[in-house]
């Protein structure tokens, strides 16, 4: 069984183009939006945060999966490259884009907690962590990425990394399961008192 993609948002083709012409190049990759639209899919409803809007590649993936009735908050410090995202999904009214500091967003929302948080970006994932676990509700999933190694890597990352997925297999509030698929992938959903796995190569 293969794992290609077959099912793609209708505004990708469109995100894509303005991607290469902006030079873009930390969008996520395709088998990891198809897990965020079926993320998205299985939350009814669901309240989604999306931390690194990018140029709203991973945003367009997370839209094709809500219902009528689910709401995505996506956060991009760059006004540029979210300038993008703008101006092909911004008139879905189920979506709301922040432009700004992530971290600084994180430590100043005091709204409700999100059944999907999706951090594709530092703040939330090497800054910040413990307070998106926070605003991740009971049941709720976390999702990362980037977590195999990458030609594009600085020095140091992959300690960064170490160290992140250490810190999450020692909590206890979450269910974890790691995975060496697409660009490395974490997913966590809050459920207390169990511990992380250990599944990524």
């Amino acid at each position: 069984m293969d794992d290609k993609v077959r099912r793609i948002p209708p505004t990708l083709a469109t995100l894509r183009a303005a991607t290469h012409d902006a030079g873009f190049t930390m969008s996520c990759e395709e088998r990891t939006g198809s897990l965020l639209a079926v993320l998205a899919a299985s939350r009814p409803g669901g309240r989604i945060l999306e931390l690194g809007t990018g140029v709203g590649e991973g945003t367009a993936w997370l839209v094709s999966g809500m219902d009528a009735t689910s709401s995505l908050v996506t956060v991009e410090l760059d006004a540029t490259v979210q300038t993008i995202a703008r101006e092909q999904l911004g008139s879905d009214p189920r979506v709301t884009f922040v432009t700004g500091d992530g971290g600084d967003w994180l430590e100043g929302y005091d709204g409700e907690p999100f059944d999907l948080v999706f951090a594709d970006t530092w703040p939330g994932k090497f800054t910040h962590l413990e307070r998106a676990l926070e605003l991740v509700a009971p049941g709720g999933t976390y999702l990362i990425d980037d977590l195999l190694p990458q030609p594009s890597w600085p020095d140091g990352h992959e300690a960064s990394v170490k160290l992140l997925l250490a810190e999450l297999e020692e909590r206890q509030d979450f269910r974890c399961v790691r995975l060496a698929w697409a660009s490395g992938l974490l997913m966590a959903v809050r459920s207390g008192n169990v511990g992380c796995g250990h599944d990524l190569a």
